[in-house]
C-alpha cells in the first residue's frame, strides 16, 4: 500500500469519526427512552412519568441540532413549520387525539423549537400548541 492511499484511508476515516461524533444520543438523566420511544402521542401513559426529569433537564438540549433529538427520542408525534426560519418538534406526555381515548382538554406536551440551522432555541413543556 503506498502512502497516497494510506493517506486517503485515513482521511475518510477521520471524516467518518467526525459526521458520527456530531450527531449521537443526548444525555438523558433518568428519563427512560425506551419507554418513551414505545409510547407515541403519549396514548400508553408512559412519558408523563418523566416528566419532573423533563423540566430539570430541558436546558440542557438547547443548542443540539435535529438530528440528536430524533436520535434520542425518536420521530417526533407531531413536526409544525411556523415559518422559514422556525419549526417545532412535539412530543406528546398525554394521550393525543390520535389516541383511542378522546380527552376533552389539550394534552401536556415537550416542544422543541428549532430554528432556521436546526439547533433548538427553546424547549417548553406546555398545554399550549406553538
Amino acid at each position: 500500500m503506498n502512502f497516497k492511499t494510506l493517506f486517503q484511508y485515513l482521511c475518510l476515516f477521520l471524516l467518518l469519526v467526525s459526521v458520527n461524533a456530531c450527531s449521537g444520543k443526548l444525555k438523558t438523566g433518568d428519563i427512560n427512552i425506551e419507554n418513551w420511544k414505545k409510547d407515541r402521542n403519549g396514548c400508553l401513559g408512559l412519558r408523563i412519568q418523566d416528566l419532573e426529569e423533563i423540566k430539570k433537564l430541558k436546558n440542557t438540549f438547547l443548542a443540539k441540532n435535529n438530528q440528536e433529538i430524533i436520535i434520542t427520542f425518536g420521530r417526533p408525534d407531531r413536526v409544525e413549520l411556523v415559518d422559514k426560519s422556525q419549526s417545532f418538534f412535539i412530543y406528546f406526555l398525554e394521550p393525543s387525539d390520535r389516541c383511542e381515548q378522546k380527552t376533552e382538554k389539550e394534552p401536556l406536551k415537550v416542544l422543541f423549537r428549532l430554528n432556521a440551522i436546526n439547533k433548538v432555541s427553546e424547549v417548553t413543556v406546555t398545554t399550549l400548541n406553538p
